[in-house]
């Protein structure tokens, strides 16, 4: 590269065939080996059915410029989402260029697309600008995309939601069992160092030692609260037990009395 890349941007090699005749066998197998990202770009009716239902591959770009002469079907689209695969729109050959047919193309093209794929499922949004000038922000993105009927949540998982998962689904694809099984390399376990029988003896010696040797547990201002209401408890019980035995024996005093002035009289 020319210029130094931050430590968290990671380039992926992409390869784009151009589908022009369904008889021929392109070899895709070894293609994807050789590459992150496998993009087939079909040229007409048969080659744009064979992309998505037969064909291996992670993304089917497709040349929105130019005016295709076949409609786009929601059962060939739905195959080719179903199946894991990521139909691509690109904007920058219709935005920067001076045709006006091209950009016409461009926006009927992408409605019928969105259309076909009822609201824009599985569809991923880049430039294939050949200059920088041809890019654009994610957010005009976005706003062009609704121009084109796209939703703008639509749209911003387009521009990023579903492109990762394009991205991660073709990493899954060349290097997991199957597509479906991935094994990640976590380390080995350490081994616990052994010890000896004398080591562990006066290690035991030690820590039954300091268990002994350990002071007594300091009570927290918690505890000290509950155990002065519970003592505070008790008093008043207490003192009320004192109370009713003294009312009961000046009772018993004040009837004696009483009888020993009735037996007199």
């Amino acid at each position: 590269m020319p210029f130094k890349l931050p430590q968290n941007v990671r380039i992926l090699r992409r390869t784009t065939v151009i589908v022009g005749d369904s008889a021929q066998n392109f070899r895709l197998a070894e293609l994807q080996d050789k590459c992150d990202l496998l993009a087939l770009r079909p040229t007409d009716e048969k080659t744009f059915a064979q992309c998505c239902q037969s064909l291996d591959c992670d993304i089917i770009s497709l040349d929105l410029s130019t005016r295709h002469y076949y409609r786009f079907k929601h059962s060939t689209l739905s195959a080719a989402v179903q199946s894991g695969k990521k139909v691509e729109l690109c904007y920058a050959p219709g935005l920067a260029t001076t045709d006006p047919v091209a950009r016409r193309n461009l926006i009927h093209n992408a409605s019928e697309l969105i259309r076909a794929t009822r609201g824009g499922r599985g569809i991923i949004i880049s430039s294939e600008a050949q200059t920088a000038l041809g890019c654009r922000g994610p957010w005009d993105v976005i706003n062009l995309a609704v121009i084109w009927g796209l939703g703008q949540e639509r749209g911003h998982e387009a521009v990023s939601t579903e492109a990762r998962k394009c991205v991660n689904a073709a990493k899954l694809k060349r290097t997991s069992y199957r597509g479906a099984i991935d094994v990640v390399y976590g380390g080995e376990k350490p081994e616990k160092p052994v010890q000896r029988k004398e080591e562990s003896t006066a290690g035991q010696k030690r820590t039954a030692q300091d268990e002994e040797e350990q002071p007594e547990k300091t009570t927290s201002n918690r505890q000290k609260r509950r155990l002065a209401h519970e003592a505070r408890v008790k008093a008043v019980a207490e003192s009320k037990a004192k109370v009713t035995d003294q009312h009961q024996a000046n009772e018993d005093e004040s009837m004696k009395a009483s009888t020993k002035i009735g037996e007199k009289a």
